[in-house]
């Protein structure tokens, strides 16, 4: 995971350990680095987190869409898979909000 965030602010590499501590209190996860991000998986994909210029974006893979201020986009991938993308800037932004989020993500990617 140390070439996905080469030249990143070190808080990117904080943020996702903190996804990724949290996660694994729910169960298994596998994190699958890539050249654009980590991709987030229980049985299926849960989420990717993909490093930017000035933010980490978290995409949920959830059933709907979320109807909050913190979320930046949707993308409809079918009728019951939508990508959430989710601006993330500091640690702090690993709140319980987005925990339940990642929860709800984690318990859809499960068999």
């Amino acid at each position: 995971m140390a070439e996905t965030f080469r030249g990143r602010p070190p808080e990117f590499a904080l943020i996702l350990a903190e996804i990724l501590a949290y996660l694994e209190t729910l169960g298994p996860v596998h994190a699958d680095a890539v050249q654009v991000g980590v991709f987030l998986k229980s049985d299926r994909k849960l989420a990717e987190v993909r490093p930017k210029s000035r933010w980490l974006s978290c995409n949920l893979y959830l059933p709907r869409e979320l109807d909050d201020a913190r979320v930046a986009r949707h993308l409809r991938l079918s009728a019951a898979r939508v990508v959430n993308e989710v601006k993330l800037r500091s640690v702090d932004d690993v709140d319980d909000q987005l925990r339940a989020w990642l929860a709800e993500a984690f318990d859809e990617a499960t068999d």
